[in-house]
């Protein structure tokens, strides 16, 4: 399972209003090659549902994962901060063995 915290569930609506996105628009979340450490988080809206997704809902928002990246992803908390360090959303994961500076990418 993937969960949302608070505050980013504050944010990926306010870019859902600002991008013209209905709530049909579900927040994808998916791990690509790539980044300093190896791995890259994705994250985009999308009003696809297909064959080879994981679907979870928390707090009422719909999060699709295709079935290669939810290896990566299971246990992972989304995040938003706002803060001096910072700001963007972060993706809190217990199965990164190694995370770099940015926190956009990972190692497992």
């Amino acid at each position: 399972m993937i969960s949302i915290s608070n505050k980013a569930l504050d944010k990926l609506q306010e870019l859902r209003n600002q991008e013209g996105h209905s709530l049909q628009h579900h927040v994808r979340v998916a791990v690509k090659g790539g980044g300093c450490s190896g791995l890259m988080y994705d994250l985009s809206f999308d009003d696809q549902i297909l064959a080879s997704d994981e679907v979870f809902e928390d707090q009422g928002v719909k999060i699709l994962v295709d079935k290669k990246s939810l290896l990566y992803l299971i246990g992972t908390t989304l995040e938003f901060s706002d803060g001096l360090n910072g700001k963007g959303f972060q993706f809190i994961n217990p199965n990164a063995s190694r995370t770099c500076g940015c926190g956009e990418s990972f190692a497992v």
